[in-house]
Parts: structure tokens; sequence; C-alpha cells
């Protein structure tokens, strides 16, 4: 008895990828993004060459944008179809938004790099300007003053918008005094950063005089810009966590106190950290109200709560305006100072980064 094998299932062998077979090769959009550079820079420059100016390397770039955009969307429609076409023109013109959102960002730092680099060294880090006219000195009393009035400003915010936000996610809900401070901590965020300043000088005016200048008060008035950040940002973790966690601690007799420290805030501990990073990232560079409260000094102080501070942002402001002979000098410390709180920042983010990676709950077994 002969038994006859079952027939195979022809296997379906896919066309190659052509213009004509309804799918644009991987390399088609690369090639036109390339001819549009290529076409339209030999424009550009026979254009500059014609009029004897520069290159106009925005203008190039901008129309070899539009361009390629033009011609991805209209191939596209021929050769796959609108639908695809529309998917590949919004795919473009975001990433096109991507790009040019990040001209400025690269150019901001590649400039204070570039700048900054030129008094970036030990006597920049060692010394302060007292006594020092023209060249030389450096920005340590800054330094010291910037870490120190934002270690007092968090200090200060922190617990209390923490505090805060819990109230408003585990005992506030539905409440109207939740609604009023909800609605208050929105129009503290949008207040002008003076306004913070003017009144740190105000409240301490009442008790020290008139032209009083504090590191304390300078604090006090970046708080007053940290709280709504850090209110807003760690209201948003903690109701990311969900309540089963909540009702298994409750199930399992934990008060609402220990829940929320032991379960709640471990579990939004990353998100609130990049919260605060946030807020302080945001107050750090402030200028005006550091001008109207801490003052500025040339010499050294770390008493937060005798005398007039300066900070980093404050000796940039100054270095720059009030120049003096060489002006060379004030422009590289200024760009020294700018680097330098540019690095500061950069140290935090990753230092908060490292906190939340280590206290966020473990998920493996």
């Amino acid at each position: 008895m002969t038994v006859t094998a079952p027939p195979t299932a022809p296997v379906a062998v896919e066309p190659p990828v052509s213009l004509r077979s309804g799918r644009l090769a991987a390399w088609v959009p690369w090639g036109l993004l390339a001819a549009s550079l290529a076409i339209l820079g030999g424009v550009f420059f026979i254009v500059a060459v014609a009029q004897g100016d520069g290159f106009n390397l925005a203008g190039w770039v901008i129309t070899s944008a539009l361009a390629y955009l033009v011609l991805v969307w209209v191939i596209s429609a021929i050769v796959e179809g609108t639908r695809k076409a529309v998917d590949r023109l919004v795919t473009g013109i975001v990433t096109v938004a991507f790009l040019i959102a990040m001209i400025p960002l690269v150019s901001v730092a590649w400039t204070v790099v570039a700048n900054g680099l030129a008094r970036f060294d030990a006597e920049f880090f060692s010394s302060s300007m007292r006594n020092v006219v023209g060249e030389g000195g450096g920005a340590v009393h800054a330094i010291w003053g910037t870490l120190l009035v934002t270690l007092a400003a968090a200090i200060i915010s922190i617990p209390i918008g923490l505090m805060t936000s819990i109230y408003l996610v585990e005992y506030g809900e539905g409440k109207r005094i939740a609604r009023g401070i909800t609605f208050l901590v929105d129009v503290m965020t949008g207040i002008p950063s003076i306004v913070a300043g003017l009144f740190a000088y105000a409240l301490f005016a009442i008790f020290f005089g008139a032209g009083v200048r504090l590191g304390i008060m300078g604090s006090v008035a970046l708080a007053v810009l940290m709280i709504p950040v850090v209110v807003r940002s760690s209201e948003e973790m903690l109701r990311l966590v969900p309540n089963e966690l909540r009702e298994a601690a409750y199930a399992l007799g934990v008060p609402k106190w220990l829940t929320i420290v032991k379960v709640v805030l471990p579990t939004a501990i990353a998100g609130i950290t990049t919260g605060v990073m946030l807020s302080i990232s945001r107050v750090i560079g402030e200028t005006a109200p550091l001008l109207i409260t801490a003052g500025f000094t040339d010499s050294l102080n770390l008493n937060l709560f005798d005398g007039r501070m300066q900070t980093l942002p404050v000796f940039t402001y100054t270095q720059y305006a009030n120049q003096g002979i060489p002006p060379e000098a004030y422009w590289d410390r200024a760009w020294a100072a700018a680097l330098t709180l540019i690095i500061i920042v950069m140290v935090l983010n990753l230092v908060a980064r490292l906190i939340a990676k280590l206290f966020a709950p473990k998920t493996g077994r």
C-alpha cells in the first residue's frame, strides 16, 4: 500500500520592495532629504555668491525641511496611497518640530561651554572678587551662596509642598478647602519671580526695617516659587498610586498615616523626586528676586542670617552689567559662572535620579 504525502502549502515569496510595489523602500525618505539639502544648498550658495553675502544657514535648513515634507507627501501619495502619505507627512512634521526645538537648546549649551571654558580654572573656584579689579578673581563666594540659598529654600518648600499634596490627595478629596488650595496653587504657579522677591523683602522689612539684605530672604523668595511646583508635581504622582495598594494596607489593619508613609510615598518617590528637582531647577537661576532680597557682595559670606550674600545668577548679571577694564575679563567670568550654574543643575539632576532609583520599590521577587 502506497502512502501519499499530504501536499505542502506553497511558500509565499514577498516581492521585493520597490517604487512600484505599493511601499516605499527604506532609503527613499533619506534620499529625498539628502536631495532637498543638496539642491537647495546649491541654490543658497549661488545666491550668496551673487549677492556677496554669507551663506544663509537657517534659510537653507528651513526651506530644505519644507521641500522634503512636500516631496515625501507627494511621492508617498502616488506610490502608497493617501493614508500612508498623511502618516509620513505627520511623522516628518513631528521630526522637524523636534529638530527645531533642539536647535536653541544645543546652541545655548554650545555657546555657554565655548565661552565659559576661558575662565574655568582653579582660581575661579578658589577665590572671590574681594579687592579684585580687572583680571583674575573668582566666584567661590557666588557658588557657596547659590548652594546655601537654594538648600535653605528646599528645606522650607519641600515639606510644605509635599504635605500639602498629601492633604489634597488623601484627605481633602471633594472638600471646598481643597478646591481653594488647588486654585491658589495654580495662581501661584504663574506669578512673576519679582513678586516673590518683593513679598520676601516686605516681610523682612516689617521686622528688620527697610534696606535689609539677607541670604535667608532670598531663600524665602525662592521657596515661594518652589512650593506650587512641588505641590502640583507631587499631587499628580500621588494620584498615580493605585488605590488597590491603599485598600490592601487598610485590609491588614494598617492606619492611614502609616499607609501613606510606608506604601504611598515609597511607590511615588521617583516621580516626587523628579518634581522636586524640577522646582529646584526652576528657581536656582532666578536673578530678580535675589537682587532685591540677598543683594550682592564681593566677599564670601556663609551665614544666611547675617549680611548680603552673592549667588551665581546675580554674579553673572553684575559681571556683565558692570564691566571694567579690560571688559573681556568680566565677560569671561560671567560665562564661566553661567557654565558652573548649568553643571550644578546637571549634577543635582543626576543625584535625584540616583536617589529615585535607590528608594523606588523593588518590583522583582
